[in-house]
């Protein structure tokens, strides 16, 4: 992965998301089922003891949390984040971390994933409750200690603040949690990333002076398009600052990319040589979300090693699946350039939104796709994207002023921990509660796609616990994974796991 680089901060402040506050402080607070049972009803399992939670909270830790390891990308930008001088607050690195001394913890709801299901199966109600009971869990201060547990026994610090690592958890919890906090009586703020991001494309926008029409693109999971919250923020925040610019927004629903990355058996599975049944991912087909054949020379797909799942019959695909995150990003990529030029508008793509913090894993793949696309010529000679493709393209990954947020809310709130002492790491993952009948979970032990898709909302049923990160949870691939792309929160893992 290429190294963030952090520059240009002084317009972040320009585009922040306080905009947003007082329209929002102005409407009346939604209080939903989970947030009334947290708030008021100590005899449900979410009741959440608020007028205990420490008024002390310098050194509590940050947390972060997100439907898998995805949001560790987030992670290691707080890790390595040194965008202020830390004595005076003024732009400008020190040459000591932003967060240095800080205490993290991370939360993967594993066992929920994937977030941006919950949508298509018209699971919204349920999705924003799952969403609240993480935020829940990292204010509380217990933890379950393994599946098998009743009750929560182990003891953990409750969270200072909270960083929503995941693009569809923020665009359909973010409110309900900035409620709850609000109500709450804590102090504890709660930072998203999809704000972090239209942040950083007008910041880019304004560096660059751009004043041509542009279109971005954003690729984000099926849940984060359905809730057209890319769309409206950048509109939105491109109201509020005066930028006149016409800028066309190109949606791309990347089904499967985040399930590809944290190598979900549905989406991606290495250890199979030919086409499985229930398979979930892209199929072959004609309509706009489909792998076309007419275009398997544009994805440039890798097909060595079972990248590729295909069986042909007459000389036609009978079956074509992608087995590999390369590839997923790959057809996701030429799928979001075809839908822009079938538009018609001839406006070159400046930018597109990694809108799901799985999608940063594999930004070289991405990167060496746009030159491919760039360059790419017809049977005539023909360049088939001329013109769609702006000379200084950029990929925007939000992670970098998702920590500028960050940093600016604990400051403001006098919260850092001002420390230059290592802090401590935890990390947690759901797993599928113990005692689930059989029929609730799938032959690998997870819960299955009927059931983990058709749980009602507003009940005391507790389906999933939450427990340290271990090697029982965290295989050797993944592992590996965030070894190569991620040394600082590998290293953090490293240190409880062992």
């Amino acid at each position: 992965m290429k190294k963030i680089l952090y520059t240009a901060l002084a317009a972040a402040m320009l585009f922040s998301s306080c905009g947003n506050k007082t329209q929002q402080e102005e409407a009346a607070i939604e209080v939903t089922p989970i947030m009334e049972k947290a708030l008021n009803d100590n005899t449900s399992k979410f009741y959440a003891n608020f007028p205990a939670f420490p008024a002390q909270q310098s050194k509590l830790p940050i947390g972060v949390f997100d439907s898998g390891t995805g949001g560790l990308t987030v992670l290691e930008v707080l890790l390595n984040a040194d965008m202020i001088d830390n004595i005076s607050g003024k732009e400008g690195g020190d040459g000591v971390p932003d967060f240095a001394g800080e205490a993290f913890t991370y939360l993967a709801d594993r066992a929920n994933m994937p977030y941006g299901n919950y949508a298509a199966e018209n699971k919204q109600d349920f999705f924003r409750e799952l969403v609240v009971k993480d935020a829940l869990f990292l204010l509380d201060n217990k933890y379950w200690t393994g599946p098998a547990d009743k009750e929560r026994a182990g003891v953990k610090q409750p969270c200072k603040i909270l960083v929503i690592a995941c693009n569809t958890a923020t665009a359909w919890g973010l409110q309900d949690i900035s409620n709850l906090l609000k109500l709450s009586g804590t102090g504890v703020k709660v930072i998203g990333v999809i704000n972090a991001g239209v942040n950083a494309l007008y910041n880019k926008l304004e560096t660059a002076k751009i004043q041509d029409s542009v279109a971005v693109g954003v690729l984000a999971t099926v849940g984060t398009i359905a809730s057209n919250a890319y769309e409206r923020t950048i509109m939105e925040i491109g109201q509020q600052n005066g930028y006149a610019n016409y800028i066309k927004v190109v949606n791309h629903p990347c089904a499967g990319f985040a399930e590809a990355v944290d190598q979900e058996k549905d989406f991606v599975n290495v250890t199979l040589t030919e086409p499985r049944e229930g398979y979930r991912g892209p199929k072959l087909g004609t309509g706009s979300e489909d792998i076309k054949e007419s275009l398997l020379s544009i994805y440039n797909f890798d097909y060595t090693d079972g990248a590729v799942l295909r069986e042909k019959a007459n000389g036609n695909y009978t079956s074509f699946q992608l087995n590999s995150a390369a590839n997923y990003a790959r057809f996701h990529l030429v799928t979001l350039l075809e839908k822009h030029k079938a538009s018609g508008a001839q406006i070159p793509l400046k930018h597109v939104i990694l809108g799901c913090t799985h999608y940063p894993f594999l930004l070289d793949t991405l990167n060496a796709a746009i030159e491919e696309l760039r360059n790419y010529r017809d049977k005539d000679g023909k360049l088939v994207y001329e013109g769609l493709i702006h000379p200084d393209f950029e990929f925007i990954d939000p992670a970098v002023f998702t920590a500028l947020e960050c940093y600016q809310t604990l400051r403001a709130d006098e919260n850092l921990a001002l420390n230059t002492t290592e802090g401590a790491f935890e990390g947690y993952i759901s797993v599928p509660a113990s005692g689930l009948p059989a029929e609730c979970l799938d032959q690998d032990g997870n819960l299955s796609y009927n059931f983990k898709y058709g749980r009602e909302h507003a009940t005391e049923d507790v389906t999933t616990v939450f427990v340290p990160f271990s090697r029982n949870y965290l295989d050797e691939q993944t592992l590996g994974r965030i070894e190569a792309m991620l040394p600082l929160s590998y290293n953090k893992i490293k240190q409880v796991i062992e």
